[in-house]
This record gives C-alpha cells, structure tokens and sequence, in this order.
C-alpha cells in the first residue's frame, strides 16, 4: 500500500471518528436545570456540606454555593459532566470584578485554575465577590 493511500484512510477514520463522536452528543456541555440541581450534585461529592444560598452564572454552566465559615463550594460544567470543590478566600490567588455582573479569580489548585463568571444579577456577583475576598482579622492591640 502506498504511504499517501495510507494517509488518506488514517485521515477518513480520524474525521469520521470525530464526527461520530460529536453527533451522538459527545460535545455538548453539561448546563445546570436551576438551584435545586446544583444542590443535588454537590450533594453527590459532598453530601455533609449544607449550603445557604446558590448563585448561578447566566450561562447556567457554574454555580457558587455559601457553605458558612467562610467556605464556598462550586459545581462547574466541563464538557458533559461537572466539577466539585470547596474554597475559601485562602485558596485564591487573584480576585477580580469584571464589571457589575462579572466575576474573575484564578485558584492554587492546579486542576482547575478558576475563571471568568457572568451573572444575570449584580447582587450575585458581588456576593461572590464577598465570599472570595481575603479576611482580615484583628489580632489584640490593633483599633478595629
């Protein structure tokens, strides 16, 4: 067999295999139904947290979860399945605020570095926002 012939059918089968995959729904991302969703997965990796309030990305493909003592958890969309963590403002290298509705941090965690997240609502950003932010705490002796 020729080596052009044998490049052209490893190609085929490389395009077809792509395509195969792609219709059968192999790159469809995952989106959150609602609040009640993003509970219930998180639930599944961490079922003793117990969450306050659930904030959803516009997009429906993250939700930030207040978990009490300074702790956030996350349910993030990659690809057809979701992320889980727990953070807390120690975890974060870099926190910014995009705009009213948009939110951006980069995490310590190598296997998953953070990310820009837009909201619907201004309030929802800026929770986020108040959830990652460093604390601060006063040691004895300083004014508060």
């Amino acid at each position: 067999m020729s080596l052009p012939l044998l490049v052209a059918i490893v190609a085929l089968g490389i395009a077809l295999s792509v395509a195969a995959v792609h219709f059968t729904g192999g790159s469809k991302s995952a989106t959150l139904a609602g609040a009640d969703q993003a509970l219930s997965r998180f639930a599944e990796d961490f079922p003793d947290e117990v969450a306050t309030t659930v904030r959803l990305t516009a997009d429906a493909g993250t939700a930030f979860l207040d978990l009490g003592r300074g702790r956030t958890g996350i349910v993030h969309s990659i690809g057809d399945c979701f992320l889980t963590r727990i953070v807390s403002s120690g975890d974060v290298m870099a926190l910014a605020a995009g705009d009213a509705n948009t939110v951006s941090f980069r995490l310590a965690d190598f296997t998953w570095r953070g990310g820009r997240f837009h909201f619907a609502s201004a309030i929802d950003a800026q929770g986020l926002l108040k959830a990652l932010e460093p604390r601060h705490s006063n040691s004895i002796g300083e004014a508060a």
